[in-house]
């Protein structure tokens, strides 16, 4: 699912980057002195977008004017979250793993995740662990979150991951380095009633 929205995504931004770079280059060459077609919006170098008949057309409706506006800017809003949508990368794609060899390979985020993870669940008393990378691709970064089970102390918890399923992460995907934020939480049990 989330390939076909990074699809639909880039041909949204692709069909919208070649829209407005045709009308804005058609608006320049016909500021530049180009003769436009017959059927283009603008006549000539002088002409405005909307003449003062259709400036004035609605005048009389007291509802144009507000409906324009509001409908540009539910358009702004709409076009501004989607842009922090696209420039905001909630997880890291690739890590770049280096090979030895002045190669480096490409892993996948998700599997990096899913290993570690795997890892975490494995350690004792802990329930439930969820991974998410982020930062760059050659210098990346874990949040960590581990439910934990009653049972098991904290420290503990946070001693076994980070000398086994983070130290295993790190070097399997040959870093220096794994700067990681951890979370934990206790599960929460209720007792039962003795009668």
């Amino acid at each position: 699912m989330r390939a076909v929205i990074r699809v639909v995504n880039r041909v949204l931004i692709a069909v919208v980057g070649l829209v407005l770079a045709l009308l804005g280059g058609s608006v320049l060459a016909v500021g530049l002195g180009v003769r436009p077609p017959s059927w283009w919006i603008h006549d000539g170098r002088h002409d405005v977008l909307l003449s003062v008949a259709e400036r004035t057309r609605w005048r009389d409706a007291g509802w144009w004017w507000p409906t324009v506006l509001a409908a540009l800017a539910v358009l702004v809003l709409l076009a501004l979250w989607w842009l922090t949508a696209v420039l905001r990368r909630r997880r890291l794609a690739e890590v770049l793993v280096n090979t030895g060899d002045g190669e480096h390979a490409l892993l996948r985020g998700r599997a990096l995740e899913g290993a570690l993870a795997g890892d975490a669940e494995g350690l004792d008393g802990v329930e439930r662990a969820q991974v998410r990378l982020t930062g760059r691709r050659d210098a990346p970064a874990t949040h960590v979150r581990l439910l934990l089970e009653p049972h098991v102390d904290p420290g503990t918890a946070l001693h076994d991951l980070t000398t086994r399923a983070l130290a295993h992460a790190r070097d399997s995907a040959a870093l220096e380095a794994l700067p990681t934020e951890v979370r934990l939480r206790g599960v929460k049990h209720r007792a039962e009633r003795v009668s």
